[in-house]
């Protein structure tokens, strides 16, 4: 006999125990980052976060997207919104580490954040900030003008 079984999906989220800082601009956005990066491998190892925030720019969360190797990280779109439509977030913030302690947004930095801004749009949140961190320094996309 043969059964044919559709596995039901489980997702879950709670704001218990939720701080709900409130994020105003960069540096509020990057006190949060460097909270969650870890410090003994900032520059040593690439790393890409995702913030999640409330229409009032509350944080919801905040979710490890991705950690690789020296030069690189794998970002998939899919993970940082599934996130975000999962914590009903209306903003999001996204962030990773350059080891290298260069600043300058590389070519795939600029087109992955137009991957993520597009994305986002189509579900109506919006892409606040896309900040790179070292160790010490950090630059916003937003800040500079870029997004």
């Amino acid at each position: 006999m043969r059964f044919n079984v559709v596995n039901e999906i489980k997702l879950s989220y709670s704001r218990e125990g939720n701080c709900e800082r409130l994020i105003a601009d960069s540096r509020d956005a990057i006190d949060v980052f460097r909270e969650h990066f870890d410090s003994d491998e900032i520059d040593y190892r690439e790393s890409f976060y995702t913030l999640y925030l409330s229409q009032a720019n509350k944080v919801l969360g905040i979710k490890k997207i991705s950690e690789s190797g020296i030069s690189s990280t794998i970002v998939d779109v899919r993970i940082i919104m599934q996130a975000a439509l999962l914590c009903n977030a209306s903003c999001i913030i996204i962030a990773h580490n350059h080891p290298s302690g260069n600043l300058k947004a590389s070519a795939e930095d600029v087109k992955m954040t137009q991957q993520i801004k597009e994305a986002s749009k189509f579900l109506n949140i919006q892409l606040l900030d896309h900040c790179i961190l070292t160790s010490t320094e950090y630059i916003s996309f937003a800040d500079e003008g870029l997004l």
